[in-house]
């Protein structure tokens, strides 16, 4: 005798429902009434099931009808259920879409059909969570580089012995990926334009125009390659004389573009002039419609050109082509707006604006100071030598030595002097003086420890533009006999010395001046001798890691002057 089939008969249990039942009984089915989600489940996977019965009661109709025309198809989001095992009991087409899958995924576990994703949170086990609080859980997928999903996971409670107990689980799935990627290339063009801007003039003054230069465009091409994810652009700095229109990048243009003569003017200087005249930012479509097109990159079907703006001012266009038409849509053009307003402010900052050499009095100046800060160093340092060991015979030989040395000390500063005297400005904008000097450091006496010259260097141009008066020793012994012999506000030492490590230069300096200030250098935080660890228990209050930033040493050294300032003064040479 074969099994008879099975209907599953859903709703309420009374007159009607009743008959109904009778009814299908006497035809030789075995009608099966599952109290719950979980009964009627385990009842469909164990097979020979013949229909699903659900009477059309007012309170059964509404989903009757959404079963039975498969409604839940034409949800906008993929909605799956899953048993304890997290496997797909029964998906909408949404899903598949997702997934990229065209196989059926019943039967599958949840996560294998998305490939392998990786679970960005907040909850790194939304199925486990929901099962376990029987609340609502929440977690993000990541699939690939470009592909981000929202997970709510909900547990559908069954009454087990009368209790509530979670047997399934309904997932939703919503891909948020353009919303992810937008966030993430808004915040891309903000690090970008902190990047575009992060050297200011008086850091980079070292640098020709044409060094700066190269920099800036080396930097904007990456990030409009990289992020924007444009090949094609060509970027023009409007001269305000003339209204002509200067190329400053031109990457994937044709030649004859590149070599085009343009001016700020809405007609007959093609889509670039006209963004640069009117300050509106302009979408191509086709080129082979538009009026004002000229050809620019070869085979270009679509271009996009906007405006750089610096507050209200036009500092010249920023144009990117496609070998498409219609490839640029509003977002690209929103993100390139946003990244042109960072490339007007770096371009502002870095006094691109201003392409004009620098004085030869300036470059000449920066040159010489280059050239005698070592050798000044050096009779400074054997001066003090001489000095220490000479100390109690001939007055006058000691007395002439430390002329040599106050001679020594003033030539720097009066070749500083010399060359902010002579450095014209500009008709248009004011050049930075090589000396922009900080109030809270200017005349300050600093000693830089190192055994790198560039090290010694640079400490020397960095610090002298502000005001201070720098002098330099290569070991700590050196230093040891400067500090003896002279005043110093600050000494500022590396925690690798060829003869000592930070430790024990810091302590030395610590018992020869006990209230002098001392800040320690180290390399991307390397101090394999724990210098700077021993050097904070002993009263260490600054540390440097090279390669600094300006701003981090100014701020340095400010610390270290008012802590000097507020302490005895120990000498006064």
């Amino acid at each position: 005798m074969t099994n008879p089939q099975k209907i599953l008969f859903c709703g309420p249990t009374d007159d009607q429902t009743s008959e109904l039942r009778e009814q299908f009984s006497a035809n030789q089915y075995l009608v099966v009434t599952p109290e719950n989600l979980a009964e009627g489940i385990a009842e469909f996977d164990q097979g020979n099931v013949s229909a699903l019965v659900v009477p059309a009661t007012p309170g059964t109709l509404p989903l009757a009808l959404i079963q039975s025309g498969n409604l839940l198809e034409f949800l906008p989001h993929a909605v799956a259920i899953l048993d304890a095992d997290l496997k797909i009991l029964w998906a909408n087409h949404q899903l598949g879409k997702l997934c990229g899958q065209e196989d059926p995924l019943i039967g599958r576990p949840f996560y294998d059909a998305f490939g392998a994703p990786e679970i960005l949170g907040p909850d790194f086990s939304p199925f486990h969570t929901a099962f376990s609080t029987r609340t609502v859980a929440k977690s993000g997928l990541r699939v690939g580089d470009k592909s981000y999903y929202d997970v709510e996971v909900m547990p559908v409670l069954t009454d087990v012995e009368g209790e509530q107990e979670p047997s399934y689980l309904v997932a939703s799935i919503r891909d948020i990926s353009e919303e992810v990627l937008q966030r993430q290339k808004l915040n891309a063009i903000y690090q970008a334009g902190l990047e575009l801007g992060d050297l200011s003039p008086e850091e980079i003054f070292e640098m020709t125009i044409e060094d700066r230069i190269e920099l800036l465009k080396a930097k904007i091409l990456h990030y409009t390659q990289d992020l924007l994810e444009f090949e094609t652009v060509e970027i023009r700095i409007l001269d305000k004389e003339t209204d002509r229109l200067d190329v400053l990048l031109a990457v994937g243009m044709e030649q004859v573009a590149a070599d085009r003569t343009l001016h700020a003017k809405p007609e007959g200087n093609g889509v670039t002039g006209f963004v640069a005249a009117t300050g509106k930012s302009y979408l191509c479509e086709d080129t082979a419609h538009d009026p004002l097109y000229m050809t620019g990159a070869p085979n270009a079907r679509s271009s996009l050109t906007v405006p750089l703006n610096l507050h209200d001012e036009v500092l010249g266009t920023f144009n990117v082509e496609s070998p498409h038409a219609g490839a640029f849509d509003e977002n690209d053009l929103h993100f390139l707006e946003l990244f042109s307003r960072e490339v007007a402010i770096a371009l502002n900052t870095l006094e691109l604006l201003v392409v004009e050499k620098l004085t030869t009095a300036s470059a000449s100046t920066e040159l010489i100071m280059r050239g005698v800060v070592d050798p000044v160093d050096e009779i400074l340092n054997d001066t003090a030598w001489i000095l220490e060991r000479y100390i109690g015979h001939e007055p006058n030989v000691c007395e002439r030595l430390q002329r040599i040395l106050k001679d020594t000390r003033h030539i720097k500063q009066l070749i500083q002097q010399v060359g902010e005297e002579m450095a014209p400005q500009t008709p248009h904008h004011h050049v930075p003086t090589m000396r922009q000097v900080n109030p809270k450091l200017v005349n300050k006496r600093i000693l830089v420890v190192d055994s790198d010259a560039s090290v010694r260097r640079a400490a020397h141009e960095l610090l002298g533009r502000l005001g201070c008066e720098v002098e330099t020793a290569h070991d700590g012994e050196e230093a040891f006999l400067m500090v003896r012999s002279f005043h110093y506000d600050v000494v500022i030492a590396d925690i690798r010395l060829p003869d000592m490590n930070g430790y024990d230069c810091f302590a030395q300096i610590r018992e020869i001046h006990e209230h002098l200030p001392v800040i320690l250098m180290t390399g991307f935080g390397y101090d394999p001798t724990h210098s700077i660890v021993k050097a904070r228990q002993l009263g260490l209050k600054c540390v440097l890691y090279k390669p600094f930033r300006l701003d981090q040493l100014i701020l340095g050294v400010e610390k270290a002057v008012s802590i000097s300032e507020d302490m005895p003064s120990e000498t006064s040479n």
